[in-house]
């Protein structure tokens, strides 16, 4: 028994040293995931009027339209419902930036079952948004169609 234990430790440790072998020495030999494919695909979801988690929303689409690998590979959408409806209310404090990511191509979206709730119509919103029946069946579609689902 004694000769069992010391021999599956010694295979365990060859092993953890063959595996430890293979990874990268240096810091500065990954370099990020390569884009292959032809294009990508991103919904973010926006369901609270935190502004930290608003901008937040924002700074990560910014940085996914500009990251060299997605560079003209990639469609975004900012889906918005419940308190995430308030970034898309004309006089909100986010106008210039959401037109500017709808300058940029990403489509942005307002639930109506929210503006609903809240007792608004799709005039209370920025012209430049569409409107979906739904923030979680429009998830629930893109996500079935391939769409990588973001949560900031």
């Amino acid at each position: 028994m004694k000769y069992i234990a010391i021999f599956l430790l010694l295979t365990i440790s060859i092993s953890s040293c063959k595996i430890r072998s293979k990874l990268p020495e240096g810091k500065n030999n990954f370099t990020g995931a390569k884009a292959e494919l032809a294009g990508y695909k991103a919904i973010y979801q926006l369901d609270t009027n935190d502004p930290k988690i608003i901008n937040k929303a924002i700074r990560n689409i910014n940085n996914a339209l500009e990251d060299p690998r997605l560079k003209g590979k990639i469609n975004i959408e900012l889906v918005a419902f419940s308190g995430g409806t308030e970034a898309m209310l004309k006089g909100s404090n986010y106008e210039t930036q959401l037109k500017d990511l709808s300058n940029k191509g990403v489509i942005l979206s307002q639930c109506r079952n929210s503006l609903i709730e809240k007792g608004l119509n799709e005039n209370s919103i920025y012209d430049f948004v569409s409107i979906v029946p739904t923030g979680n069946g429009e998830l629930i579609i893109r996500g079935s169609q391939g769409w990588v689902i973001i949560k900031p």
